[in-house]
C-alpha cells in the first residue's frame, strides 16, 4: 500500500474572533480549511509546482513565498469573470498543475453555526423537534441577514443576545406577511425556533473548536482505505509550543503528524492557494446573493450578468477547478460542512453549472437569462439537501463486499437483489432477537439486521411486518434511536407481532 504525503492549511480564520473583526468589510462567516496530498513516490507533481514558482517569482512576498493572499478579493468579485488577464493566466498555470492523482479534501465551516451550536448543545432531535433544522434555519438567518444587533450583541454582550435574537425572529415572521408565498417555509422555521428559544437562558461561548475539519479528514481516509500517510500541518504561534491545530489533529485520532512552515514546506502553499482560491470564490458568491436590506430580502436574489461575461480561457477555470473538486478522486467524505452548509453547495452547484457550456457562445446567447437559470438549478440543490436534513437515517458510503451485496450500516451483508436475502424464521410462539437495525428495500420488503452467534447478519421480515417496518423507518427519519434493542417477533394463528423491549 503506497505511502501519501498530506499538507493542512486553512484561510478565512481570524485568531480573535470580535465584533471589530465581523463587521469589517473583508469578514466571512465560512472557516475554510484544505487538505491536500499525494502518493509519496509521485515526485513530479513537487517538481512541476516548484516551476511554476519559479515563473511567477515575481509574486513572492517578502517572505519569499507565493501565497493566496496574491490574489485580491476584489478580483474575484463576478468569480472567475472579473479576473484580469495577468491573474487569469496564474489561476490557469496552478489548477494545470493537478492530475487524478492529487487528492484534495477540504472543510467549511460556519462560524455563526458553532456559536448556535452551543446555545442548542442540549436538544436533539426527537418525534416533536428537528433540532437539526432548527439551528440550520437560525444560522442561516443571521449569515444571509446579518442583522447588526444580534451580531453585536453575539460579540460584544452574548447575555442579550437571546434577547434580541428573538426580538428579530418575531420582527422577520411581520415582514413576511408582505411574501408569504416566497417566506412560508422560512416563517415556520422562525415560529418554532421562538418556542424552543423561550426555554433557553444560557449564553453561547466564543472559544473557537479546531475539531471538526480533521473529524471530516479522519472519515475521508477511511473511506478511500489510506492507513500509510503523513500530515503535515501549517505552523502556528512560536516554535516549541504545540498549535491547538495540531492538538485538535491528535485528539480526533490521526496520526503521523508534523508542523512545519510554509516558507520551508512547498506542499503547504500548495494548500494555501488551493484553499483561497475555494474561499475567495464562495465568498464572491455569498455576497453576491446575500441581502443588503431586510427590505431587499422579500424579493428573490439572483446573480448578475457580470457573473457570465467570460471568455474561453476563463471558462476553462470552472471546468479545471469542477473537474478538481467534483470529478478525480471521488468520495463522499471529499468536502464536509456543518448543519448550515449553503455556501458550499452553491459553490459545487455553480462549477457544476459552468461545466454543462461547451463554450461560452452558449452562455452569451442568453446572458440576460442565466441569472434565472442558475437561480433555479441553485435552488433545487438546496432543496435536495434540506430534505436530506430532514431524514435521520444515517447516509454514509457502503462498504463495498463484492458484485452481488454490499455490507449496510451495521455490518450485516446486504444482496442488491433482496430476493436472495434469507428470511428471518419466524416460528409459531415468541422468539427474541438483538435488533441492531430495520430498513425496507426498494420492492417494499422489510430488513432486518440482527447479531447472530456475535456478528451481524441481515435477514428478510416476513411481508406481514412491512407495516412495521414502515412504523419504525419513520420514527428513525425525526431522530428517534430505537436501536440496538431486543425484540420480540411473536406469530399467532398467522398473525405476527412485532414488541421493542
Amino acid at each position: 500500500m503506497p505511502e501519501y504525503q498530506f499538507y493542512y492549511d486553512e484561510t478565512e480564520h481570524s485568531r480573535k474572533i470580535n465584533y471589530n473583526t465581523v463587521s469589517a468589510s473583508n469578514y466571512y462567516d465560512n472557516f475554510v480549511t484544505m487538505i491536500v496530498g499525494w502518493p509519496s513516490a509521485y515526485d513530479e507533481f513537487l517538481m512541476k509546482y516548484i516551476d511554476f514558482e519559479a515563473k511567477y517569482s515575481g509574486r513572492k512576498d517578502r517572505n519569499g513565498e507565493i501565497k493566496s493572499t496574491t490574489l485580491s478579493q476584489k478580483q474575484f468579485q463576478y468569480g472567475f469573470a472579473s479576473l484580469n488577464k495577468q491573474n487569469t493566466k496564474f489561476v490557469n498555470d496552478f489548477l494545470e498543475l493537478f492530475d487524478s492523482k492529487i487528492c484534495i479534501y477540504f472543510s467549511a465551516e460556519s462560524k455563526i453555526e458553532y456559536l448556535i451550536l452551543q446555545l442548542f448543545n442540549s436538544y436533539h432531535n426527537n418525534s416533536c423537534i428537528d433540532a437539526d433544522l432548527l439551528k440550520y434555519s437560525i444560522t442561516k438567518a443571521l449569515v444571509v441577514y446579518r442583522p447588526n444587533e444580534i451580531i453585536k450583541a453575539l460579540y460584544e454582550s452574548p447575555e442579550s443576545f437571546l434577547k434580541q435574537l428573538k426580538i428579530f425572529l418575531r420582527h422577520r415572521i411581520k415582514c413576511n406577511k408582505s411574501n408569504l408565498k416566497l417566506k412560508k417555509a422560512e416563517t415556520k422555521a422562525f415560529q418554532d425556533a421562538l418556542i424552543i428559544l423561550d426555554e433557553i437562558s444560557d449564553a453561547p461561548r466564543l472559544d473557537w473548536d479546531y475539531h471538526m475539519s480533521f473529524m471530516g479528514f479522519k472519515k475521508y481516509l477511511q473511506e478511500k482505505n489510506i492507513q500509510n500517510y503523513r500530515l503535515t500541518i501549517d505552523k502556528e504561534g512560536n516554535d516549541g509550543v504545540e498549535s491547538k491545530t495540531l492538538i485538535a489533529a491528535q485528539e480526533v485520532g490521526l496520526n503521523n503528524l508534523e508542523e512545519s512552515h510554509s516558507t520551508d514546506c512547498p506542499g503547504l502553499r500548495i494548500a494555501d492557494m488551493l484553499a483561497g482560491i475555494i474561499a475567495k470564490l464562495m465568498k464572491a458568491l455569498c455576497d453576491a446573493l446575500h441581502y443588503q436590506s431586510l427590505d431587499e430580502s422579500l424579493h428573490k436574489k439572483i446573480l448578475t450578468v457580470g457573473w457570465f461575461r467570460l471568455d474561453n480561457d476563463k471558462l476553462r477555470l470552472y471546468k479545471k477547478l469542477y473537474q478538481i473538486i467534483c470529478v478525480w478522486q471521488p468520495a463522499w467524505y471529499k468536502a464536509f460542512s456543518g448543519i448550515y452548509s449553503d455556501d458550499l453547495i452553491i459553490l459545487n452547484a455553480f462549477l457544476n453549472f459552468m461545466n454543462h457550456f461547451e463554450s461560452t457562445k452558449e452562455i452569451s446567447g442568453s446572458i440576460d437569462l442565466q441569472g434565472e437559470y442558475f437561480n433555479t438549478f441553485a435552488c433545487e440543490q438546496l432543496s435536495k439537501y434540506f430534505n436530506r436534513r430532514k431524514c435521520k437515517l444515517p447516509v454514509e458510503p457502503i462498504n463495498p463486499y463484492n458484485e452481488e451485496a454490499y455490507l449496510n450500516q451495521r455490518g450485516g451483508k446486504v444482496f442488491f437483489d433482496s430476493s436472495r436475502q434469507c428470511v428471518l424464521p419466524i416460528h409459531e410462539g415468541s422468539q427474541k432477537f438483538e435488533v441492531l437495525s430495520v430498513g425496507i428495500a426498494e420492492n417494499r420488503i422489510p430488513m432486518v439486521t440482527i447479531l447472530l452467534k456475535g456478528k451481524p447478519e441481515c435477514f428478510q421480515l416476513p411481508k406481514e411486518f412491512l407495516k412495521w417496518a414502515f412504523c419504525v423507518v419513520d420514527a428513525a427519519t425525526v431522530g428517534e434511536k430505537m436501536f440496538p434493542a431486543k425484540v420480540c417477533f411473536t406469530k399467532v394463528e398467522e398473525r405476527y407481532y412485532a414488541d421493542i423491549l
